[in-house]
């Protein structure tokens, strides 16, 4: 009689399952059968969440763009409408159809990136400047009634005034130069900044001011923990007019200053202007318009994200 020299380590293995041995308890089937259960439910939840996630996600762009989109056909139907009216000739005014082909020519040249990058280069030195003396003298004036008695209408009349009747004082000051543009460039953007942070201070709610000095803040952990804290959406809302002060200054400066063999936005647009290429200077237009939108859309996920923090959101 033949023996069976297989060893039982030898044996192939069997997979495990979830099958429930018979010797097993009715408590302990009873609950591998709900572990069971409940692991599958925790799988279809997932795959429900994440289906749900990706689609408020899709639903949040989609409603983000529509509108930009919807605005950006409503403005060319309008810009062809004046066209066909035949208001002015194609060469001085041409339509959607004969610029923005020249506007695809200009994105694919790299002279046009050089002047678009010594442009926004311009911009944010500019702009840091201006944040830089904004937030010094609004911090300086929101806590000395004296400054603010001295210089708080000075400060709204320079918000006021328009950029460019600066430049002539510029031009005299620091000839054609990158300074008289920064000059006219800070002067333009500070004073909103500066009101911004006024304004921010003096609508911070007077009990968070006292309970910060019973918690022992002074001076500038006061000023750094809590007033610039609350006072942060209008601060906000400031540093966007700000911008907006910024960018219109330095496509007038770079109108009127230009600078040695420098290219910028805006001298591309005043060659554009002096030999009569409307539809060069149109795509040129629309460049600046465009990057001041993509700048306003930024300073909105900025300001989204502070109301959302603030339990504002939506």
């Amino acid at each position: 009689m033949a023996h069976d020299t297989t060893s039982r380590h030898d044996a192939p293995a069997v997979p495990e399952t979830d099958t429930i041995p018979e010797d097993t308890a009715p408590e302990d089937t009873a609950a591998a059968g709900n572990g069971r259960v409940n692991r599958e439910l925790a799988g279809l939840d997932a795959l429900e969440l994440g289906g749900a996630t990706r689609a408020r996600s899709l639903q949040r762009a989609w409603s983000a763009v529509w509108p930009i989109i919807t605005a950006v056909l409503i403005g060319l139907f309008a810009w062809q409408a004046v066209v066909w009216s035949g208001w002015k000739p194609s060469y001085v005014l041409p339509g959607p159809k004969d610029t923005l082909p020249v506007l695809w020519d200009h994105l694919t040249t790299s002279s046009f990136w050089s002047a678009v990058g010594l442009t926004m280069q311009r911009a944010l030195i500019g702009y840091a400047v201006s944040i830089a003396f904004g937030v010094v003298i609004g911090a300086l004036v929101s806590q000395f009634r004296v400054l603010r008695r001295a210089f708080g209408s000075l400060i709204t009349g320079l918000q006021t005034m328009p950029s460019i009747a600066w430049f002539p004082l510029a031009i005299m000051l620091f000839k054609l130069s990158e300074s008289a543009i920064l000059f006219v460039v800070v002067l333009g953007a500070a004073p909103s900044i500066a009101n911004g942070l006024i304004a921010g201070v003096d609508y911070t709610p007077p009990i968070l001011l006292r309970a910060g000095k019973v918690m022992g803040l002074r001076g500038l952990n006061l000023y750094r923990h809590l007033i610039m804290p609350a006072s942060l959406p209008s601060f906000v809302a400031g540093l966007k007019q700000g911008w907006a002060f910024a960018w219109r200054s330095l496509m007038a400066g770079e109108l009127l200053v230009i600078i040695g063999s420098t290219t910028s936005l805006g001298v591309l647009l005043s060659q554009a202007r002096e030999f009569n290429d409307a539809p060069g200077m149109i795509s040129y237009m629309i460049v600046i318009l465009v990057i001041g939108i993509v700048i306003d859309q930024l300073f909105g996920v900025v300001d989204r994200a502070i109301r959302e923090r603030w339990g504002l959101g939506d």
